[in-house]
């Protein structure tokens, strides 16, 4: 993967829309909302925006230089043509993406709950943008004394994917780069709701990083394997953790035999080729060779860098292809992922079977 320069605060549109809702992206629950000030005078160049908390927060202007934590909040910023203004991320974001043009010392939070306030303040930004799994209460509170305005925007629930990258261009004055960004998103919504319509969902078990762990109703995974026109195998489980994800019985795949396995693995930008080990994992596994999946050689591997990509939009073209080829047959799905990584993030692509690897003869 070769770096390249920041992403610039441009964008081409992408032609029309399909007038289709969405897929993946919208709910009552958990919606972002985003509101201007009006202009008291000229100079007045405040904003004031409503975070994925309900938090009030209001900004001097548009941010020129902002500490972004979470990879996924990161691709969206850089989306929407903002990447030029990030000064500090977390090592996740780093290491997950190389592409972005910053140092090791540009690192200044091991992890969402390991911030350094010091390294921060010094970096002077204009604005901190969190997760609402990061500590962002105590980062608002830390952040206080030094004037540094919070917004709270969570870039990993697909529930309110459009509104996080609605609320990211209004912070970073990238409204036009932000719908842009959905009416890419829109585009493979409306497709895969125009093609699968009437097909017969596909049973489906999704594996994610770990052995086991599978996902739930109310997970991102789960409402990609919807819109892809796939059913969950485990849809009537309980008893998740935070992000609808539960290791289950191994014994209870088996049981419930799906026709598709799903493995996705940690997101790196980096290709790691992982396919080969992991395919023979499955197979391995005491009585999944009999399994429908494995037996027909149903079976994908994908980085989570570009089946997660965009809300998990990526993931859902590419699994709507695999299970319904027939109505997908002219839908070629490595053309969208090229399009994000190379539009979008403004870096190259290697080859996308470096990343997703389906069905094999």
């Amino acid at each position: 993967m070769t770096p390249t320069q920041p992403a610039l605060r441009r964008r081409t549109l992408f032609g029309a829309v399909l007038a289709t809702v969405p897929v993946l992206g919208l709910a009552a629950c958990g919606e972002v909302t985003v509101e201007g000030d009006s202009a008291v005078s000229d100079e007045d160049t405040s904003i004031t925006i409503t975070d994925d908390q309900g938090r009030e927060v209001v900004l001097p202007g548009p941010a020129q230089k902002a500490v972004v934590l979470n990879s996924y909040t990161n691709e969206f910023v850089r989306a929407i043509g903002a990447g030029d203004t990030v000064v500090g991320v977390d090592r996740a974001s780093l290491d997950r993406l190389p592409y972005l043009p910053l140092e090791e010392s540009q690192v200044i939070a091991e992890g969402l709950d390991q911030l350094n306030y010091e390294a921060i303040a010094k970096l002077s930004p204009d604005v901190v943008i969190l997760p609402r799994n990061a500590v962002w209460q105590e980062a608002a509170e830390q952040l206080e004394p030094f004037g540094i305005p919070l917004v709270v925007a969570t870039a990993w629930d697909t529930e309110v994917v459009d509104a996080t990258i609605t609320l990211l261009g209004r912070v970073f004055g990238a409204d036009d780069g932000a719908r842009t960004v959905l009416e890419f998103k829109d585009e493979i919504s409306g497709l895969l709701t125009e093609r699968l319509a009437d097909v017969e969902p596909v049973p489906v078990y999704f594996e994610t990083v770990e052995p086991y762990l599978t996902t739930l109703p109310g997970s991102g995974f789960h409402a990609m394997i919807l819109a892809g026109g796939g059913s969950n195998i485990f849809d009537d489980a309980s008893g998740g953790d935070a992000q609808e994800e539960l290791t289950v019985d191994p014994s209870e795949v088996v049981l419930r035999d799906p026709e598709f396995v799903i493995h996705e693995f940690e997101p790196s930008a980096e290709p790691v080729d992982r396919f080969e080990d992991l395919r023979a994992d499955l197979a391995a596994r005491p009585g999944w060779s009999g399994m429908t999946a494995l037996a027909e050689g149903n079976v994908a591997v994908a980085n989570g860098w570009a089946t997660s990509a965009l809300g998990k939009s990526i993931g859902a073209l590419y699994l709507g292809a695999w299970l319904h080829p027939r109505e997908m047959a002219d839908v070629d799905p490595d053309e969208y992922l090229t399009r994000w990584v190379t539009e979008f993030q403004d870096t190259e692509l290697s080859d996308p079977a470096d990343y997703v690897q389906g069905p094999q003869p």
